[in-house]
């Protein structure tokens, strides 16, 4: 025989019933059923309501009383055919009259007690029982009303009445041995000795539904919902939230406990004391396979096998050198609770015994607050033990799976994933079965760590970035493009999603929590974007708090690169080709590179020196195997060395020079490149990476322009004196020309101290043979000693510095 529950969404309606009969109908073909059902969707809290609106006078209970009269008597109509629908009418519409003559004596007397409160209640379940029992009868199912009120046998505590297994588990067999046909039964209900109904507390119909299962010794209980089964994590909460194959009593237990809400734990009882397996499954998706719920547990690879969290509830600490060694503490503090009816969710104690921990719902604050003060008024006088320290708003969450105690490194693998990620930990639980490890953090943190969670375990072969972007401009824009481009090739073979959730530049901002469509995000920046504000942007990447972030800055701003420390604080990594950072003071410069290291992020910016040329990457890399740097030799302009390899008798330097900002080669204001202010920057990152501690101050600068250039105010006053020095400039080429040479600007780190400086080079130095924009660095260390290692490759354009900026950010994920 097998049980099945549906619950108020799977009989919400006509068209919904009308999917019930048809899976009861697959069911019976192969054995027999009882079919449990809880009120219509909805109307139990609406009985609730009415009876309140009755019991304070409220005159409105009256059409809402017209509305579910109206409902249910549709509900027949929809469900029963024509010529069967008038006596079933009438059987509603007197229950209907009663329920209104009830509610209109609560008006009267303006009271309703816990007794009259389960009757009204009641109705709900009666209600829906008999015309789904109607509905099953005009479908051509033989089917009987068995009204649970015959059978299952309660004491007379109103609201929340204990059952009386002894009686009810008789009852229960003498009614269905000879029962014929599908028995549709109301949840939630039962009666005293004296015939009284009673209710059965919350997860009352699935309660219904365990006793008659553990009674018959059903083969199966099936609970039928709106969801596919029990789910890893809360889908509201936790987007890649998928259903769980089979879960242990003990598992389902601890899941329902800490919020999962598809069943209440005491409501399975019966069945997990008879060792009857229940299965969640879904009314609306009925070939999903659901949920299997036993006696054991089955290995699942993620090591464990859901998450669940307490929303809101308050951590209490009990602490002070008066507790050390003393035995009966806990007892005292427990029991105090106890006696007030302070339930605890969850307990921490330090090994110490300095302090106790433990989480409760916020309204029981006030009242455990005063029972403990009261319980420990003489050491608290003494200062033995300090006040309770109450933090609210905070979540509880557990980790749960069986398989923990066989899987180790899952605790590590929990906390460093939070802690990466910035989520601070206020109080742990772990029991020695291994069972659940349960935490307490900030509420505000609890969407980011159940997603943290999730991922980490779940979906450890596929990780998600949050993307803010800052400046759209050649670099970011190009990179967009690119992230775009290279989204599925990323999830396919690297197994990493880039979402860009923020997006700015310098007129436009934009959200989208679940990222932006990149095939059109001009147009959408322009048409649904608000008026950019970098600090407005910056707040709203906080109050986010998503998992994984990672600030992508694509300008070349001070400003942006002021707030880097202050993102790497909120534990968001930072991945750039911004050289302000890097070059401003030395102290700011190890104060970033410090707090990404004490946060658990990642603070990248390759593309600072080479575009996406893989040089400070390199440099890196010799350091950590145990070579050192004994010099640095380094052609690093792109925008440089094409204009030395571009200008010609017929290509000035003004007009070069223009060329390069056309074709992205040079930054915004060319006098950057040319004074040898970027290069300046650049060696001195390279500088700093190896060690030395260096300002910009301390960079020597040959520059190559005469003062007059150089002072020029700004940009076309730069270009119009550039234009002046041409014909001088056309003279020193010419002789460079006649002797075979060629310039190039070099970036010199040596014995402590940095260089720039115009060169020549004949034909047999690598630096001649470079080409367009090309950059070279030549690394000569204590390995690297007779022969530098070279790195060389294009050190300018759009193209390879985004590409650069996206591997750095494939790195953040890697």
């Amino acid at each position: 025989m097998l049980v099945m529950k549906f619950g108020g969404s799977s009989v919400k309606d006509a068209t919904v019933i009308k999917k019930v009969i048809e899976i009861v109908k697959g069911r019976i073909k192969k054995e027999k059923a009882a079919v449990v059902v809880s009120a219509f969707g909805g109307v139990t809290d609406e009985l609730i309501r009415l009876s309140k609106e009755a019991a304070s006078g409220d005159k409105g209970y009256r059409s809402g009383l017209e509305a579910m009269e109206l409902r249910h008597l549709t509900a027949v109509r929809e469900l029963v055919k024509v010529a069967n629908q008038s006596a079933v009418l009438a059987n509603v519409k007197v229950r209907l009259n009663e329920l209104d003559d009830v509610l209109h004596g609560i008006f009267l007397v303006r009271e309703i007690s816990p007794k009259t409160q389960d009757f009204i209640l009641s109705f709900g379940e009666r209600l829906s029982s008999y015309i789904i029992t109607e509905a099953f009868r005009d479908a051509g199912v033989k089917s009987n009303w068995a009204d649970a009120v015959q059978f299952i046998s309660t004491n007379n505590e109103f609201n929340n009445a204990q059952v009386d297994f002894e009686t009810t588990n008789k009852q229960i067999r003498k009614f269905f041995k000879d029962a014929q046909g599908v028995q549709i039964v109301p949840g939630f209900i039962g009666s005293t000795p004296s015939g009284e109904i009673t209710t059965l507390g919350r997860g009352g119909s699935d309660y219904t539904a365990a006793i008659i299962a553990a009674a018959l010794k059903v083969r199966e209980l099936e609970i039928w919902t709106d969801v596919d089964g029990i789910m890893t994590a809360d889908p509201r909460k936790v987007t890649g939230a998928f259903p769980v194959s089979h879960l242990s009593y003990e598992e389902t237990m601890e899941l329902s406990h800490f919020g999962a809400k598809v069943v209440y734990p005491p409501s399975i009882q019966p069945v997990m004391e008879k060792g009857i397996p229940f299965r969640i499954l879904n009314t609306f998706n009925v070939n999903a396979p659901g949920t299997l719920v036993s006696k054991k547990s089955v290995h699942f690879d993620a090591g464990i096998k859901g998450i669940s969290s307490i929303d809101h509830v308050a951590l209490l600490t009990l602490h002070g050198s008066g507790m050390i060694g003393v035995a009966g503490i806990s007892m005292r503090l427990f029991g105090a609770l106890a006696r007030h009816h302070v339930s605890v969710i969850m307990i921490s104690q330090a090994s110490s015994e300095h302090s106790i921990n433990f989480a409760i719902r916020p309204d029981d604050v006030a009242t455990a607050r005063k029972a403990i003060e009261s319980e420990f008024r003489n050491e608290i006088i003494l200062g033995q033990v300090e006040p309770v320290k109450v933090e609210e708003d905070m979540s509880v969450v557990a980790v749960v799976g069986e398989n923990m105690q066989r899987t180790p490194g899952v605790a590590g693998k929990l906390f460093s994933s939070l802690g990466r990620n910035g989520i601070n930990i206020s109080a742990i639980a772990q029991g020695s079965s291994e069972l659940n490890i349960s935490l307490v953090i900030d509420n505000k943190d609890i969407k980011k760590a159940l997603n943290v969670i999730h991922e980490g375990f779940f979906l450890s072969h596929q990780q998600t970035l949050n993307l803010f972007v800052v400046g759209t401009g050649t670099v970011g824009g190009t990179l967009l493009n690119q992230i775009r481009s290279q989204f599925e090739y990323l999830k396919d073979t690297h197994h990493l999603q880039l979402r860009v959730v923020g997006l700015t530049n310098t007129r436009k901002m934009a959200f989208a929590e679940h990222g932006v469509d990149l095939i059109d995000w001009k147009q959408m920046l322009q048409l649904e974007g608000k008026k950019a504000d970098f600090g407005k942007f910056i707040d709203r990447m906080f109050k986010c708090n998503l998992r994984n972030s990672v600030l992508v800055d694509c300008t070349s701003s001070g400003d942006v690169a002021a707030i880097y420390k202050d993102v790497l604080e909120k534990s968001i990594s930072v991945v750039t080709p911004n050289k302000i950072a890097c070059s401003s003071p030395y102290n700011s410069y190890k104060a970033l590179k410090r707090t990404a290291a004490l946060r658990g992020v990642r603070f990248l910016f390759e593309t600072n020196v080479g575009s996406g040329l893989p040089v400070v990457n390199t440099l890196n890399d010799l350091i950590k195997s145990g070579d050192r740097i004994e010099q640095i030799e380094a052609v690093l302009s792109g925008t440089l060395n094409y204009l030395f390899n571009t200008v010609s008798a017929k290509n000035s330097l003004s007009t070069t020079v223009k060329k390069a900002m056309d074709m992205g080669y040079a930054e915004p204001d060319p006098r950057i490149d040319l004074n040898g202010v970027d290069v300046a920057r650049k060696i001195l990152i390279l500088a700093r990476e190896s060690g030395a501690k260096l300002e910009i101050k301390d960079v020597k600068v040959d520059h190559f322009l005469p003062e007059y250039c150089q002072k020029a105010k700004s940009v076309d006053d730069f270009m119009k004196t550039l234009q002046k020095y041409d014909a001088d400039f056309e003279v020193k080429r010419k002789e460079l020309e006649a002797k075979g040479r060629r310039w190039r600007y070099v970036a010199t780190y040596k014995n402590g101290k940095a260089v720039l400086a115009l060169k020549e080079f004949e034909s047999s130095h690598p630096f001649y043979h470079i080409e367009g924009s090309d950059n070279i660095v030549l690394f000569t260390t204590m390995r690297y000693k007779a022969q530098p290692l070279v790195v060389k490759g294009a050190g300018a354009g759009a193209e390879v510095t985004a590409a650069g900026v996206l591997a750095d950010i494939v790195r953040v994920g890697a």
